[in-house]
């Protein structure tokens, strides 16, 4: 992808080209948000605040006039700009001024927390505002294909214990998207500009362990908690799984790294917490411990 990056870079014109026109290509193909973010952190971090601002701003008018004449709506561009490109400026700001990949990710993790805690504020019963539209799409799916009366109150059953929870799935998903995109253009920048300091930043990624504490805390609060606030608390801890996933990734990569079979083992490893999601919790609790034991110092024989 090193071609995309390198055209992105050419100029202001091409970066907006490349971040409106994949905005709208995303509305089909969900994952292609990460690149178009990607390109808004890019330019910010090889060029600063103030021209990331400006192609996200052109890319937005642009995205809004493509999806008004192509789709009769431009709205789009506006949900864009408030949950995707200006997020990632504002990650890719701190990351260019502090250089410190783990403060960008701390950062996230943060800017995701005050989301959850936001919707708590602005919606009296999010629970069921989360019933509401998980039914609303189970009739959808069931008009297409029908499910049997014991599979219907199966998965009604779970959509009630889903509600409590789809705030901060939601915002970790958001949080994995809006990274993910961080990672991208971090990524593209250094093998434009500096080939391989990416990945020394990326297997240097940890935390201090008053944030650890602070984690097991809120976990801890909100299983002996009752109520909304212990609610509120049970998605942030799923959130900052989020933050300790990505640790967790690095110390695990560091472990094959540079080891025999690593070209096999580094894409398992990756390709094993895709297929299977709950591997997620084990590997974040790997990223939790790193914050007292230093873990990459104790690679596991392989």
């Amino acid at each position: 992808m090193n071609f995309l990056a390198a055209y992105i870079m050419k100029g202001r014109l091409q970066a907006m080209l490349v971040a409106s026109s994949l905005a709208l290509l995303s509305l089909i193909i969900t994952p292609i948000s990460i690149v178009s973010s990607a390109t808004v952190a890019l330019v910010t971090l090889r060029r600063g605040a103030v021209e990331g601002l400006y192609v996200l701003g052109c890319s937005a008018l642009a995205s809004a006039a493509l999806g008004f004449f192509l789709l009769g709506n431009f709205q789009f561009a506006l949900l864009y700009v408030a949950l995707l490109w200006l997020p990632i400026w504002l990650i890719s700001i701190v990351l260019r001024e502090g250089r410190h990949l783990s403060l960008a990710v701390e950062i996230a993790v943060m800017m995701g927390l005050l989301g959850v805690v936001g919707a708590y504020l602005f919606v009296s019963d999010l629970a069921n505002a989360w019933v509401a539209i998980l039914t609303q799409m189970l009739n959808m799916a069931a008009a297409n294909s029908p499910l049997q009366p014991d599979q219907l109150l199966q998965v009604q059953n779970n959509i009630g214990l889903m509600s409590h929870y789809m705030t901060g799935m939601v915002a970790a998903g958001s949080v994995f998207s809006l990274l993910f995109g961080l990672f991208l253009g971090r990524w593209w920048q250094a093998n434009l500009y500096n080939p391989g300091g990416f990945g020394q930043e990326f297997l240097s990624l940890s935390t201090q362990p008053r944030l650890a504490i602070g984690t097991l805390a809120v976990t801890a609060v909100a299983w002996l908690s009752s109520g909304v606030f212990s609610e509120i608390l049970r998605n942030s801890s799923i959130l900052l799984l989020v933050l300790y996933t990505f640790i967790g990734s690095a110390v695990v990569h560091g472990w094959f790294a540079g080891r025999k079979l690593s070209a096999f083992t580094i894409p398992m490893f990756y390709l094993t917490m895709f297929l299977v999601p709950y591997t997620a919790v084990l590997v974040a609790l790997i990223g939790l411990a790193d914050a007292w034991l230093n873990l990459r110092t104790k690679k596991p024989t392989i």
